[in-house]
């Protein structure tokens, strides 16, 4: 038996003693807020425990109210920003209502998506932890097994409840790190972290929260009016995380720093290394499908704002290059997801995408370029980012603009099926396979 069961320890690093009744009277105990804390809310993590680190840790910092001025403002320049996307996208208006939220609204506002992110790699930990007790010691464990299984959901429950605190404090709008975060049709943005970060821009606070206005307005179009989209976003970050290998030393090393008489400890672990990618073609191919349709969506959100804001608000060209700067910097996105999922955006593909939708709206108009939105087979890959210019040029494929009016339907969950097609896409009717490229009368796909 190690000194230290299942790596628990009181203050000070030291098992409890056995003999001592008042020891072991407060292990147990905390042991016990420890378990329950565990085993609500039904899944791999505990966010009734991520809800209550966060909010502990914004109160303790501060979460400045939204006042009605604030909510005034928001809701005109949101407003105004939606008027000016108009002729800048062939999608229209995403916004539904407008939100002002402090810190503590956007964690509640957004933890069901995040439940959906993280749940995938959450459920590799608990697992793993279930597999910390040797097969020989689970039978004479009996019910205490599972309970040791079930302290991973706590476990990540803390870490991710530090991790929403700390990107409260950060996030300007609900789509700021172009995630469908927030209720589908809700504009939110949150003026205290506005005006923290344009403290040190030396811009017009009123132009710099149109600016980030118009990021929210354009994310809304998107993903509300390309129905598909947010569901294929979730599914390739859950395809990512089902190949996410978990490090089941850095586990014994995390849980002997847990105390169970202090809860809140759990929110001062460190994961970092706990989770390591798998290198397989198949998590690498998971890993770029992801990569890719993060890109294009920050993509399209840059290229559709600079378009619509330029000849309107002076500082258009600086501020369109801070926030580049901002994310390749290592914004919130970056640093959660490395953190908790194991992933790490490229930033110069955000650069390259926005590239990539400038040159299709200059070779196909705005309408052909949002076209591309009806289906996500019709989208760029990830090798069309190494020449953008060729890519928009080389098709002279005249687009179906119908498809934009089917935006607001769901595609199938497979392409449509033409007669005597198989579902890899050949037809042995006339010899054509997927790979030769598609015929003219396809459609918009070029190479």
């Amino acid at each position: 038996m190690p000194d230290t069961p299942f790596g628990f320890a009181l203050p000070g690093g030291q098992p409890p003693d056995p003999n001592d009744p008042q020891q072991m009277q407060q292990f147990l105990a905390g042991l016990q807020q420890l378990m329950s804390m565990s085993q609500s809310g039904g899944g791999p993590v505990n966010w009734d425990l991520a809800r209550q680190v966060a909010t502990t840790s914004l109160n303790s910092e501060g979460d400045p109210a939204v006042s009605a001025a604030d909510r005034a403002e928001v809701d005109e320049a949101l407003r105004l920003a939606d008027l000016w996307l108009d002729p800048a996208t062939a999608l229209p208006s995403g916004v539904i209502t407008t939100a002002a939220w402090n810190r503590n609204e956007w964690i509640f506002n957004t933890l069901d998506v995040w439940g959906k992110l993280a749940d995938p790699v959450a459920g590799h930990m608990v697992a793993a932890m279930g597999d910390l007790v040797p097969p020989e010691a689970r039978a004479q464990l009996g019910p205490m097994a599972a309970m040791i299984s079930s302290l991973g959901g706590a476990l990540f429950g803390g870490q991710f409840g530090a991790a929403l605190a700390k990107l409260a404090t950060e996030v300007l709008s609900a789509g700021d790190i172009g995630l469908p975060l927030g209720p589908s049709g809700t504009a939110a943005l949150v003026p205290a972290n506005i005006k923290a970060y344009g403290a040190g821009l030396e811009l017009d606070p009123g132009e710099l929260r149109l600016f980030v206005a118009l990021r929210e307005a354009a994310h809304q179009r998107l993903f509300g009016h390309v129905p598909w989209l947010r569901g294929h976003v979730l599914t390739a970050v859950e395809a990512y995380a089902s190949g996410i290998k978990v490090d089941r030393e850095a586990i014994e090393e995390a849980l002997s720093r847990v105390n169970p008489a202090d809860p809140e400890s759990m929110s001062e672990l460190q994961l970092e290394g706990i989770f390591t990618p798998d290198d397989s073609p198949q998590q690498q191919a998971a890993l770029r499908r992801l990569e890719t349709v993060l890109a294009l969506v920050e993509g399209w959100v840059t290229h559709v704002v600079e378009q619509a804001a330029a000849g309107r608000l002076p500082n258009v060209v600086r501020l369109s290059e801070t926030f580049r700067r901002r994310r390749a910097a290592g914004g919130p996105a970056e640093q959660t997801f490395a953190a908790l999922v194991g992933l790490e955006l490229r930033p110069r593909r955000l650069r390259e995408a926005a590239a990539l939708w400038t040159a299709l709206a200059e070779h196909r108009g705005v309408s052909g370029r949002d076209a591309l939105w009806a289906h996500p087979d019709l989208l760029p890959d990830d090798e069309d980012f190494a020449d953008p210019a060729a890519y928009a040029a080389g098709a002279d494929t005249v687009f179906d603009l119908s498809a934009l009016d089917d935006l607001d339907t769901p595609p199938t969950e497979h392409a449509p099926n033409p007669e005597n097609t198989t579902e890899d896409g050949s037809n042995p009717k006339d010899g054509s396979n997927p790979e030769d490229g598609p015929k003219p009368q396809d459609g918009p796909k070029q190479p």
